[in-house]
């Protein structure tokens, strides 16, 4: 009787060691699969409203939504393609450069130069869409945004409406999520402008980080 019981103690040790080597060994695979998870690009193709014109920058709004995706640990990495005085017509001939990266989610932010110099909607339009061309035939499982922009009415009054018009529809036209004022709360508010009145401050930039996280944050 007690060998049956050596035999029983000494068999249910055993089971023990082994569902404990089965749990290292699983908590060993977890480790190396979250490891090896592939980190994805976010790319930010812009002007100097992206680039942190007169701002650090750790303190430009793609810096900051960095800071948001490192704090909710997803494998995610921000690029910043932000370029100032950038035009739609610089951009198109710039993007390919930038496409030599895996690009995983595209946000484009350009035509606010281009409305600053009176530049007709139709050729913006047309740039943009050749931008949005060559991302989407480079990577065609890209995830896209559009930031949308506005001028002010001193532009004329159908300049103005039209531009305001044309992100809303090529991100129709793109299947592309919108931002639909990216300087929303931050434009026309002096103490979120820097002293020329068109680039946000610190304060301002983190405003326009919000504004970016809410259309963001659902496609991560």
């Amino acid at each position: 009787m007690a060998l049956i019981v050596l035999t029983g103690i000494l068999q249910a040790c055993s089971n023990s060691g082994n569902k404990d080597k089965q749990g290292d060994a699983d908590t060993a695979n977890t480790t190396i699969a979250q490891s090896t998870k592939t980190v994805k690009n976010i790319l930010f193709f812009g002007t100097s409203l992206t680039a942190g014109y007169g701002l650090d920058p750790s303190e430009a709004y793609p810096a900051l939504v960095q800071n948001r995706i490192d704090s909710l640990k997803l494998p995610y990495k921000v690029i910043n393609g932000g370029l100032s005085g950038e035009t739609s017509a610089a951009g198109k001939g710039r993007i390919d450069w930038l496409l030599k990266q895996k690009v995983d989610i595209f946000v484009l932010e350009l035509g606010s130069n281009d409305g600053l110099r009176g530049v007709p909607v139709a050729e913006t339009t047309k740039n943009l869409q050749s931008i949005i061309d060559s991302v989407k035939a480079k990577y065609p499982d890209v995830k896209m945004i559009m930031a949308g922009m506005q001028m002010p009415p001193s532009m004329g009054t159908k300049y103005a409406a039209d531009f305001k018009n044309m992100f809303p529809e090529l991100a129709k036209r793109n299947n592309m999520a919108l931002i639909p004022f990216l300087l929303d709360k931050v434009g026309g508010i002096p103490k979120l402008n820097q002293a020329d009145g068109i680039h946000p401050t610190a304060e301002g930039d983190k405003i326009l980080a919000e504004n970016v996280w809410a259309v963001l944050k659902p496609l991560l």
